[in-house]
């Protein structure tokens, strides 16, 4: 086991009380706070200063390593300004691709070339998806390309503070903030609580106010083919499972909540590259995220991947329409 591997399985565990390892971190958690310092004087002072595009900005994100439901919200957020008439574009960096440059994600783009959640958007939602080390610059090429563009989403960008926003959204899931420390003696990227303008929870938490989000597996599952397959209807025969999530433990709890019998579970980091060691291939059944499935179904097409869904409570969506309605440029 490498040392990637042992810190993605036994960090999480660390971070969920100040135990001793978290304690042992606890210097390099202080030089992780003096480097914020320094960087908040940076913006403070003007030095840098964060790149204005000429359409309304939402961000999605949140303050704790890993995934807490940011790529699923996306996905809802944009469906639901779609509803409402906006015509929305995504911009991320693209985390997990091979590339660097600033480039379109296409629905046939390759994961490695554009990264697995940013093709995932782009598929499901069919909204333009560009990707950039600098969300700045690719929304600037997003608009230039696609100039009926009217509203912006940046997908895990609440700490790029080179793009400005009119809208912050925080995603929390059941871990909550932790031990409460930052990065890496807890899960902490900046200090909690800080100001945003909506906090969605995907669990529970324990955390005070903000607004609930229910997340749930899709009753049917996908293979590479399109072909469609019930879970209810994989119930009573055993099934393997992978993720390469940052939590791949929740997606197989979620599984088994819904009546499989998990045979075997194979857990990798976020964003793992599929080739670079898929599971073996058995008579069982072989179910994935839809984060997974675009790299895996390049060596096991028969797999099937499980569609997360979230759904975030209406009062969190009134909300959003409201803080919309009251900005300068609805």
């Amino acid at each position: 086991m490498n040392l990637s591997t042992w810190l993605h399985q036994h960090l999480p565990q660390v971070w969920t009380s100040r135990g001793l390892f978290a304690w042992l971190l606890l210097p390099l958690a202080g030089l992780h706070a003096a480097l914020l310092r320094v960087r908040r004087l940076v913006w403070h002072l003007g030095w840098r200063q964060a790149h204005r595009l000429p359409v309304p900005v939402i961000v999605v994100g949140n303050v704790v390593a890993g995934g807490a439901g940011k790529t699923p919200l996306t996905m809802a957020l944009v469906q639901h300004l779609q509803q409402r008439g906006w015509q929305v574009g995504v911009v991320s960096r693209g985390h997990g691709r091979k590339t660097h440059d600033t480039r379109a994600v296409m629905p046939d783009s390759l994961p490695a070339d554009v990264g697995d959640e940013p093709l995932l958007i782009r598929q499901i939602t069919g909204a333009q998806v560009w990707v950039g080390t600098d969300r700045a610059e690719a929304g600037r090429a997003l608009l230039q390309t696609n100039p009926g563009v009217n509203m912006l989403v940046c997908d895990d960008g609440l700490q790029h503070w080179g793009l400005a926003r009119d809208l912050e959204i925080c995603v929390m899931d059941e871990r909550g903030v932790g031990n409460g420390w930052l990065l890496p003696a807890g899960p902490l990227r900046e200090p909690w609580p800080r100001v945003v303008d909506l906090l969605l929870h995907t669990g529970d938490n324990g955390l005070p106010g903000g607004f609930v989000a229910q997340r749930q597996l899709a009753p049917v599952a996908h293979d590479a083919q399109g072909r469609s397959q019930a879970l209810s209807g994989l119930i009573g025969q055993p099934v393997d499972a992978v993720a390469g999530l940052a939590r791949p433990e929740a997606f197989f709890a979620m599984l088994r909540a819904t009546g499989l019998q998990l045979h075997h579970t194979t857990a990798l980091p976020d964003h793992f590259d599929y080739a670079h060691g898929a599971p073996t291939a058995t008579d069982r059944p072989l179910l994935c995220t839809e984060k997974d499935a675009a790299k895996l179904w390049q060596h096991q097409p028969q797999a099937l991947a499980v569609p997360l869904v979230l759904t975030p409570e209406a009062a969190f969506w009134q909300a959003l329409d409201q803080r919309l309605a009251e900005k300068p440029f609805c």
